[in-house]
Parts: structure tokens; sequence; C-alpha cells
């Protein structure tokens, strides 16, 4: 796999300071994505081991809250191959981080064991990840009020709350930002 960029000490993707890693390869092209160059596979720099221990040692700073990952596109088969490992060591390696991923793709559809976005490390991936964006970016949906994403189709989902419930949760902020207005 390769990645586009990281950034450390992001606040843009995800709650609190963040790392963020932004894979290359994505499929669903949509319109007026903010990332385009990130399309390409090949976009970028080899995702090696030694990238993977600057991205844990940037975690380790107290001040980091997490990970976030996006692209591109995380959830292109490929790339969940890639990610599975890697985000099941952060898991273990720094437990008091949250990761984030935002995928064009609909929760619901990487569940579906019938789905093409659905691999065997789907499961995996996603018992890794603590809040997923899911949902194209959709330009006629656009809505700058809107927190942690960009169109209103998308959405921000405890991931291990509905697994658990077997049904999709809804993320919630700060009850101070939920109640902003425009």
């Amino acid at each position: 796999m390769n990645y586009s960029r990281i950034k450390f000490c992001d606040i843009a993707d995800g709650e609190g300071v963040r790392t963020s890693l932004f894979v290359s390869g994505c499929t669903h092209y949509c319109d007026e994505c903010f990332n385009p160059e990130t399309w390409n596979f090949a976009n970028g720099d080899v995702f090696t081991a030694a990238v993977e221990d600057e991205i844990l040692e940037s975690l380790s700073k107290p001040f980091c809250d997490g990970l976030t990952v996006l692209g591109g596109e995380p959830m292109e088969p490929q790339n969940q191959r890639a990610l599975v490992d890697f985000l099941e060591r952060v898991k273990r390696e720094c437990p008091d981080k949250n990761i984030w991923c935002y995928t064009g793709d609909i929760y619901e559809d990487l569940l579906d064991s019938t789905s093409p976005r659905h691999t065997e490390v789907t499961n995996r991936l996603l018992g890794t990840i603590d809040v997923l964006v899911d949902g194209p970016y959709q330009k006629e949906n656009h809505d700058i009020t809107l927190r942690f994403r960009g169109s209103s189709n998308q959405r921000v989902i405890d991931v291990p709350a509905s697994r658990a419930a077997g049904r999709v949760v809804l993320w919630h902020d700060d009850p101070e930002f939920e109640t902003h207005t425009m």
C-alpha cells in the first residue's frame, strides 16, 4: 500500500489532536473530492515498517488523542489488507488512543459478506476502529456547519457501540459542539 501523506498534529479529521494517515487509492471518484490526487494507488510513498514506527512514536505524545485513517479510501480491499495488522498494532501499543476512519463506503455494505467491499479482514479492521465516518461526499448535500463530515448524507458512527447493538449507533460529540448552529 502507498500513502499520500501523514499529518501530525491534525485538528480537522476527528476529535482532538490527531495523527492522520492519508492512504492512496480510491475507486469512488466523488465529484469535487478534496483529495483527488489520492485516487491513484501508486501516489505517494510505500507504507513501510519505518513509517508505522514513526506514526506510533507520534501517538505516544500525551497531547495526541489518536489516529485518523483516510485517503484515498482505507476500505478499498487491498488497503484493508495492508492496514489491518498495523491498526491492530496501534490498538495493542496505544490502547488509550482512539482510531477514526473516513470511508466513502456505507457501514452496512462493509458488514455484508456478499459485498465486494467486504473482505476476509473487514471484521478485524472494523474491530480496531472507534469512529467511522461513512458515505461518499455528495456536493449537493455539502454543509459547512457539519462537524467532521462534508455532506449531510455522511454519518459519524460509534463502531464499538454499533457492533454491540447489531445496528448503527451514531457517535455523539461533546454537547457544546452538538448544539452549535450557524
